[in-house]
């Protein structure tokens, strides 16, 4: 297989479904595309039912192109990133990987349009986001979640709003931000940067503001970052974590016991806010976005310092900051769940508290009720509703 042949391809599988997101090609399966989180067989000439593993090898191989680089850290590693472009128009983050002493791909699709607070009908917490001056911003979540896209629209935010330097370490460049009011600065693993520490090292050098780092991986990157935020810098990264007290423990599993409690404090001081997201299948096809939102006040400092312990939970401490602009998961699902675009099924099974998801949904469900009863005395059957969607 030829490059030329691989784009002709790719291009192809990108008109097989809407809303594809990856791509893959695994040795015994036919091409395959990921659509609204669900795989489906990429049908397109030449018709492949089963790739064999020689075929997953030249498409990996037409991917590295002979980079020496990469070809060593799938060698050694067993695993690769990298970028890989069709006709400037169609960009993809691409993991190749050993399986079975065989190779596999799997290609993120990259958006080209960059991503807005207001396109992604972002919570207004996100205005406050991208207005912070300095510490440390995490978007947290499982791949594949959206964290990237999240932060590209605070970073275009930012772009749109204030005349800052921004350096970003990214592994590969995702969103290739324009300037605006602000002056971007774009790097990437490999081609420019040697690995986050050393590249983390360096931007503290190069007179940013805002410091993107697309992921906090180990304990070095870590500790620069939480370093670059206490000397003046607004650092913004994802960690792949489900919640901020899960958020909180992962960075502290990183250090050793007895550094813990220095680094608590130093966590109370830089934190500013901790974003956590979900996709979660919406009725009528398609996933929602939910999101758990956590900003910094004096009650989530003494919960970082101190630990969580009775009556000094995230969870509560989120919930009772409702009027902030913060949210649970529970309490984002509930609003999906208001506006119809759940099911009452769905919002059970995601929720974190069953027993409290359990008394939201009714009580929902009476307010919807209830404003649904017209003049006539007729009121919508919400669950034939949802069934019907």
């Amino acid at each position: 297989m030829k490059r030329a042949e691989l784009d002709a391809i790719l291009t192809a599988m990108m008109d097989v479904a809407p809303g594809i997101s990856d791509v893959n090609f695994t040795s015994e399966r036919p091409p395959q595309v990921e659509a609204f989180g669900v795989l489906k067989t990429a049908d397109i000439p030449p018709h492949i039912t089963r790739l064999t593993p020689f075929q997953t090898e030249r498409i990996a191989l037409n991917i590295i192109g002979g980079e020496r680089r990469l070809l060593r850290e799938l060698a050694v590693r067993g695993s690769c990133d990298c970028a890989y472009m069709v006709n400037e128009k169609l960009r993809f983050r691409v993991n190749i990987f050993r399986q079975r002493n065989q190779l596999a791909v799997v290609m993120r699709k990259a958006q080209t349009e960059i991503p807005t607070v207001q396109s992604l009908s972002l919570p207004t917490a996100f205005k406050d986001v991208a207005k912070e001056k300095t510490g440390l911003i995490l978007v947290t979540g499982a791949t594949g979640s959206g964290k990237t896209t999240t932060l590209a629209a605070v970073l275009d935010e930012i772009n749109r709003t204030l005349p800052v330097h921004v350096v970003t370490l990214e592994d590969p460049i995702e969103y290739l931000h324009p300037h605006k009011k602000a002056t971007f600065n774009q790097r990437e693993l490999g081609p420019d940067f040697d690995d986050f520490p050393s590249g983390l090292r360096a931007a503290m050098r190069q007179a940013p503001k805002v410091i993107f780092v697309g992921e906090m991986r180990d304990r070095a990157t870590v500790e620069i970052a939480i370093t670059a935020a206490e000397t003046g810098h607004l650092v913004l990264s994802t960690i792949h974590t489900i919640n901020a007290g899960q958020t909180i423990n992962r960075i502290l599993g990183m250090f050793d016991r007895e550094e813990e409690p220095q680094l608590r404090l130093r966590l109370a001081d830089t934190l500013r806010w901790i974003i956590s997201q979900r996709l979660l299948p919406r009725i009528g096809g398609g996933r929602q976005l939910v999101q758990e939102i956590m900003g910094s006040n004096l009650r989530t400092r003494e919960a970082i310092q101190m630990g969580e312990g009775e009556g000094r939970t995230f969870y509560d401490i989120i919930e009772q900051s409702h009027t902030f602009g913060w949210g649970t998961f529970d309490q984002a699902i509930v609003a999906a769940f208001e506006t119809r675009r759940i099911s009452d099924e769905t919002a059970l099974i995601y929720s974190t508290n069953k027993g409290k998801m359990s008394r939201y949904i009714d009580d929902a469900k009476k307010r919807m009720n209830l404003a649904e009863v017209d003049t006539s005395g007729m009121k919508l059957d919400l669950e034939s509703f949802a069934t019907s969607r």
